[in-house]
């Protein structure tokens, strides 16, 4: 019997209840006619994508589906019942592990104690809570609708509904933000009980389009300095050290056996399908992703009397942004700085094993050169970044990228 391939869903749910002053994702405010139309389409999507050409290679080799993350957006502005429906349709279409991890983001005064209790009937399992600061003040700064009361109360709510798995996000470098900020929040996080399994920290990041470049391009934004930044980076890592936390990725720390498996898998190079607007997909070689157009997904997707009805060609006229098949150096290239953002790096056997080639001729001089220069560690069979690595992570990456020819 022919063993079965991990297959990973993403789910994109672009509302939100308002804009935040930093986010430059694909979201923003839910039209009720919208709201609507877009569910509609989803659901059409995921039942269509089973047809034609994508259907034939999912049945020509075993897919189980290991993980689903519903992301956004805010995926909790929805009501729980159609979250759940969405679940539902996946579950026909798909085969699931036994195990799956399900997991929905979540913000704070966007579900109810009995929106939680449904969405963990129904099979959601990880619960991901955009807190981002437990300080009020900051959170007001940067344009977030709740306030550390808020939140503590949607924490104790996805509790009592059975969430044992739960991530609480944090932004540090933040505008006016202090050390003594940072410190406040962690002994907040900290004082949760019980506490939460996974943390994701994150160093604010200025993104085009966002009002935070507006304000930053007209001298209006007050922020920390890179020196700064790294050291609030570092004392969030340090300090859930201390707590019994593990730090596994650049910006994610856990508690054993608790690391977000549907993220370890995009840096491990697993398949992953995605729906919804602007949703990216890894399949049979392929990267694509949905067209980011909301009128050109709903145009396609919204079309005929029912989603149930039958199916599109969906290979040959779905709507799409970007698409390419991959080239041995692009899976290289993919394998190494993927690899590298987790702590424990990559495995030299498993490159060579993979690729059927000699790591050393290709990567020997530059691996050397990092490990010199105190950036890269190497023990036994795994290369890893240091913590000096970690923080210009970025420049070891760019020497790891290669082309065909390399």
């Amino acid at each position: 019997m022919q063993e079965a391939s991990e297959l990973e869903i993403y789910v994109h749910i672009p509302f939100c209840v308002k804009k935040c002053s930093y986010c430059d994702f694909l979201s923003f405010k839910m039209g009720e006619e919208t709201h609507r139309e877009y569910i509609f389409a989803l659901k059409n999507e995921i039942l269509n994508y089973m047809s034609a050409e994508v259907k034939r290679k999912l049945n020509e080799k075993s897919y189980v589906v290991t993980s689903v993350f519903f992301g956004g957006g805010t995926p909790t502005v929805l009501p729980s019942k159609e979250l759940t429906d969405i679940l539902a349709e996946l579950k026909r279409c798909f085969h699931f592990s036994e195990d799956a991890e399900i997991t929905t983001e979540c913000n704070p005064g966007t579900v109810t104690a009995e929106d939680l209790a449904v969405l963990k009937k129904a099979g959601f399992n990880r619960l991901s809570i955009g807190l981002q600061s437990a300080n009020d003040e900051e959170l007001r700064r940067i344009g977030r609708i709740h306030n550390f009361a808020r939140f503590k109360a949607t924490y104790e709510n996805a509790i009592k509904a059975g969430f044992e798995n739960i991530n609480v996000d944090l932004i540090t470098a933040l505008p006016e933000q202090s050390l003594e900020d940072v410190d406040s929040s962690l002994e907040k996080i900290l004082s949760l009980d019980p506490l939460p399994k996974h943390i994701s920290s994150y160093s604010l990041i200025l993104e085009e389009g966002t009002e935070f470049m507006r304000l930053h391009d007209e001298g209006k934004l007050n922020l920390p300095d890179e020196e700064s930044e790294r050291i609030y980076h570092w004392r969030v890592i340090d300090r859930l050290k201390e707590a019994g936390y593990e730090q596994y990725e650049l910006s994610n720390i856990a508690q054993p056996g608790f690391e977000c498996r549907h993220n370890v898998g995009y840096w491990t190079g697993k398949e992953y399908l995605g729906f919804g607007l602007g949703a990216s997909s890894y399949f049979e070689n392929e990267r694509f992703s949905n067209t980011r157009d909301l009128k050109e997904y709903l145009g396609y997707w919204g079309r005929g009397a029912s989603y149930a009805e039958g199916a599109k060609d969906v290979v040959q006229d779905r709507p799409l942004g970007e698409m390419e098949e991959l080239t041995d150096g692009d899976k290289i290239s993919e394998f190494m700085f993927l690899g590298l953002r987790m702590t424990h790096g990559i495995s030299i056997a498993e490159f060579e094993s993979r690729f059927n080639r000699n790591f050393e001729e290709i990567f020997g001089e530059i691996t050397k050169k990092h490990i010199d220069e105190g950036l890269l560690s190497k023990t036994g069979d795994r290369i890893f970044l240091t913590r000096r690595g970690q923080d210009v992570a970025n420049y070891v990456f760019s020497d790891y990228l290669m082309t065909d020819n390399t």
